[in-house]
């Protein structure tokens, strides 16, 4: 019989904290060949990410994957082999009790967040003993060898790869958007939280030599471009230029799809955890708009991945690279940080490459966790 996962799945940041756990479920169902039950308390956010789903469903199956509704107060169940509690979620409580009444003994794991910080090697697998005997066990994603590893489907770079060596099934999956590309432009996918540096940033580009398409799929960060450009509101679909800049509103599109977008486009703007790993499994310069968290905690999480990421580059490189992630982050000069990266583009390109190949060669997250679980039986 399949071993049985649950993961539990707060729905705290629209869609990184569900984009995660369906990416995290599929793939163990698919390539584990595990029994995966996702509960999540909000499916109205997940519906977005598979358009399949139905958000008003108690229980379906998609992928291979059976997707609860998390309903409060929880309704007993019986708990599979490993229960795991993703981004801190707190666990119902008679799931907890009934965890420690078990004939055989579940492996409760703490899905953490992704951080790049030096302490995060020293707590991951770590377990956290409980009131009721229990043990729950810290896993933390990361870039290191001393942590969980990134998620990573097992054909995702091969993928990724036809994809890009194929110039023309990118130009049909971008019309297929309603994107017509410029033979003169790059092309820059932007997903960010509101940020008050964008009018900054956009203006730069508009007055610029290089002509740049941005995409902007749809999300917070639309708002903002729509008081850039001095209109109430943008449809997706539709098309404004300003000097050497065009923007356009995308739809919301799957996870496929935005996987797809991140492959199609010379730079990514990307916000959160989700869209921030699948940037880098893209193999191009990319920007991270970081969750902002009380006292700019989030600086050090930003600081930390920054000295991981930026070894190997040059000194002007990786002053401009550091410049224009911290001025999109801490409210600095945008512009003057964007034409500053410019001279630096090729170097940046060849070192994306690099680094989503060093990565790669390390275990996935899923494989991690499987991995810890067949040491821990």
């Amino acid at each position: 019989m399949k071993p049985t996962w649950d993961i539990f799945c707060t729905v705290v940041d629209n869609y990184g904290d569900i984009g995660v756990t369906w990416r995290l479920a599929r793939q163990l169902a698919a390539e584990h060949g595990l029994e995966v039950r996702l509960w999540v308390d909000d499916l109205s956010a997940f519906e977005r990410l598979c358009p399949q789903a139905d958000c008003r469903a108690e229980r379906q199956t998609l992928q291979g994957v059976q997707v609860r509704r998390w309903a409060a107060p929880w309704l007993p169940e019986a708990p599979g082999e490993v229960v795991i509690g993703a981004f801190g979620c707190a666990l119902p409580a008679a799931l907890v009790d009934a965890l420690a009444q078990q004939p055989h003994p579940v492996l409760w794991l703490n899905l953490e967040y992704l951080s790049a910080e030096e302490w995060v090697e020293g707590c991951h697998g770590l377990p956290s003993p409980q009131a009721n005997g229990l043990r729950r066990w810290f896993f933390f994603p990361g870039f290191t060898e001393g942590t969980g590893g990134l998620l990573r489907e097992g054909d995702l770079l091969a993928r990724r790869s036809a994809f890009q060596a194929d110039p023309r099934t990118r130009e049909a999956f971008l019309a297929q958007l309603g994107v017509q590309v410029r033979p003169d432009a790059r092309l820059l996918s932007l997903f960010a939280y509101e940020n008050t540096q964008l009018g900054a940033w956009l203006s730069a580009m508009a007055e610029g030599d290089q002509a740049w398409q941005v995409l902007v799929p749809e999300g917070r960060i639309v708002a903002g471009l729509c008081a850039w450009l001095g209109e109430t509101a943008l449809a997706p679909g539709e098309v404004r230029q300003r000097g050497a800049l065009s923007v356009q509103v995308l739809p919301f599109v799957s996870q496929e799809d935005y996987d797809r977008l991140l492959w199609s486009c010379d730079f990514n703007a990307v916000r959160g955890e989700d869209s921030f790993v699948r940037g880098q499994w893209a193999a191009a310069p990319l920007l991270w708009h970081i969750y902002v968290q009380e006292e700019n905690a989030h600086w050090d999480k930003l600081e930390a991945f920054l000295g991981l990421y930026c070894q190997g580059l040059s000194a002007d490189s990786e002053a401009a690279l550091r410049g224009l992630w911290r001025a999109w982050n801490m409210d600095r000069d945008m512009a003057a940080a964007w034409l500053r990266l410019q001279g630096h583009w090729a170097e940046l390109q060849a070192h994306a490459a690099q680094w989503s190949a060093q990565q790669a060669a390390r275990p996935d997250l899923a494989t991690a966790l499987v991995q810890f679980y067949r040491n821990w039986i």
